[in-house]
C-alpha cells in the first residue's frame, strides 16, 4: 500500500479521532502554533475518557471545561488562560525544565497518546511539525497512539519533526489559520537602554540564544552592523529574519547544524510562518537535543538571554512568579543559563526592568518571598541587566553582588536596599 492510500485509509472525523483516546491514557500536546485545537475542543465530547490526564504547554487557547475525574489537565508552562484556570483550582502545573518534559514523560505518561498539527504529507508520505519540534518529536516514537490534524497553513520545515504516515494512528484535516502571536508592544526608554547594554556583551561570531518581546526586538534591534552571528535558541523570533536577511545571521558557527538556524518551535506572524516554509536554512530540532546541557555546553561563546521577575542580593532569579501569583514556569531558562556558564566564552543574560508597576515596586529585592521559585540559582547567574545598567554576579562575593544589584536598582529604591542590606549583614 502507497502512502496515498495509507494516508486515505487512516483519515478520519475529529469524532472518530477521538475514539482512539481509550481511559486511563495521557493525551500530549504541543506548544502554542502546534496544538491541535479541533481535537482538543473534541475531547470533551468524547464519552470514552475516564482518568486520562491531558498535558499542555503554553495554550493559546482558552483551557476546555472537563469534569477532572474523566480528564485532568496538567499545565508544563502557563500562558495567560492557564494562569486564571491554575488559580482558580481547574487545572494544575508540572515543575521542569523544557529539556527535560521528553524524559518525564516517557517515565510518567500512561500509554501515551500524542496529538498535533502537521502540515500537508510529502510524496514520500512523512508530514513535518512545522512550528515545532519541541517535546512532542522526541514523544511520537514512543507512543502508542498517533493523532495528526493536518493543516495547509502549517509550513513545512526541516530536521528531527518528521512523521511517517505508517507510524501514525488516525489524520483529520483542518482548514483555519493557525494561532499567530500578538504584535510586540512599542519599546519604551527602558527596553531600549536594556538593549544596548546586552548588545555591547554580544561580539561577532558569537550564538545566541533569544526570545520573544520587546527586550528580545530592542536587542536585535542593535545587531544590525554585526557579522556572522549564529542563531541557536528555543523560540525562532519575529525580528531574527532580518538578521538572516542581510547577512548578520550566517550560523556558520552554530554548534548543532553548521549554516543553520537551530530551534524547537516557532510563534510568531504569518510572515514569519511563510519564512520558515521549506526554508533550508532552518532546522528543528527537539527540545532534549536544542537545550540538553550535556549538547550546549561544547558550543563555544554561547551568549542566553532571559527575562526576569525579580532578583534578591544573592543573585537568585525569580522568572515564574508574579506577586505571588504564579505567572509561568521554568521554561528553558535554567537549561541555557547552565549552559552559557559552561560555555568557553559563554556570557549568561537576564533582563528585567528595574521596578514595576509604575515604578512603585523595586524588582531587586533583599530576599525572595517564602515560597517564590527559584528559576536561576545564585550559582549559575552571571549578567543581570536593567535599564540602569550591567551587573556582573559570576565571580562576586554576597557582599560583592549586594552591591551591584543595588547600583543597577531603580534610584528611588536604593537608599532602603542598602538599608535592608546592612540590616541583613551583607554591607
Amino acid at each position: 500500500m502507497n502512502s496515498a492510500q495509507l494516508y486515505k485509509q487512516k483519515l478520519r472525523t475529529k469524532e472518530e479521532a477521538v475514539e482512539y483516546i481509550k481511559p486511563e491514557t495521557d493525551i500530549i500536546t504541543p506548544i502554542l502554533a502546534a496544538e491541535p485545537r479541533e481535537l482538543v475542543k473534541q475531547l470533551t465530547l468524547h464519552d470514552g475518557l475516564r482518568g486520562n490526564r491531558l498535558f499542555q504547554m503554553l495554550s493559546s487557547h482558552e483551557v476546555i471545561d472537563s469534569d477532572p475525574e474523566k480528564l485532568k489537565v496538567i499545565s508544563m508552562f502557563m500562558g495567560a488562560p492557564e494562569r486564571s484556570a491554575f488559580k482558580a483550582g481547574k487545572i494544575d502545573l508540572l515543575p521542569n525544565n523544557f529539556s527535560d518534559i521528553p524524559k518525564i514523560l516517557r517515565q510518567t505518561a500512561r500509554r501515551p497518546v500524542v496529538m498535533t498539527v502537521v502540515s500537508p504529507m510529502d510524496e514520500d508520505g512523512y508530514f513535518s511539525l512545522g512550528t515545532n519540534a519541541d517535546h512532542t518529536s522526541a514523544l511520537i516514537p514512543h507512543a502508542e497512539t498517533v493523532l495528526l490534524e493536518v493543516n495547509e497553513n502549517m509550513p513545512r520545515t526541516f530536521g528531527e519533526n518528521q512523521v511517517h504516515i505508517s507510524d501514525v494512528t488516525a489524520v483529520i484535516e483542518n482548514k483555519q489559520p493557525i494561532p499567530e502571536a500578538p504584535a510586540v508592544h512599542a519599546q519604551s526608554e527602558k527596553d531600549k537602554l536594556i538593549g544596548d547594554e546586552v548588545a555591547e556583551l554580544i561580539g561577532n561570531g558569537d550564538t545566541l540564544q533569544i526570545g520573544f518581546g520587546s527586550i528580545p526586538s530592542a536587542i536585535i534591534d542593535n545587531l544590525k552592523h554585526y557579522r556572522n552571528l549564529s542563531i541557536h535558541t528555543e523560540m525562532v523570533p519575529e525580528k531574527v529574519m532580518s538578521l538572516y536577511e542581510s547577512g548578520v545571521v550566517t550560523n556558520e558557527n552554530n554548534p548543532f547544524q553548521k549554516g543553520k538556524m537551530t530551534a524547537t518551535f516557532a510563534f510568531g506572524s504569518r510572515k514569519l510562518y511563510d519564512f520558515m516554509h521549506e526554508n533550508e536554512a532552518l532546522y528543528m530540532l527537539p527540545v532534549n537535543k536544542t537545550n540538553h546541557i550535556g549538547h550546549l555546553q561544547h558550543a563555544t561563546n554561547l551568549v542566553t538571554v532571559n527575562a526576569g521577575v525579580e532578583v534578591d542580593f544573592l543573585g537568585q532569579v525569580n522568572a515564574e512568579m508574579v506577586g505571588g501569583t504564579y505567572w509561568s514556569s521554568t521554561g528553558g531558562q535554567s537549561d541555557f543559563q547552565v549552559a552559557s556558564r559552561l560555555s568557553e566564552g559563554g556570557r549568561g543574560v537576564i533582563c528585567l526592568h528595574a521596578a514595576a508597576k509604575s515604578d512603585t515596586v523595586s524588582k531587586i529585592v533583599p530576599a525572595l518571598s517564602p515560597g517564590t521559585p527559584v528559576t536561576t540559582s545564585k550559582n549559575d547567574v552571571d549578567y543581570i541587566i536593567t535599564e540602569y545598567g550591567v551587573a556582573r554576579l559570576r565571580g562576586k562575593t554576597i557582599r560583592e553582588r549586594t552591591k551591584a544589584l543595588i547600583d543597577i536598582a531603580h534610584p528611588k529604591f536604593r537608599d532602603e536596599l542598602t538599608f535592608a542590606a546592612k540590616e541583613m549583614g551583607y554591607l
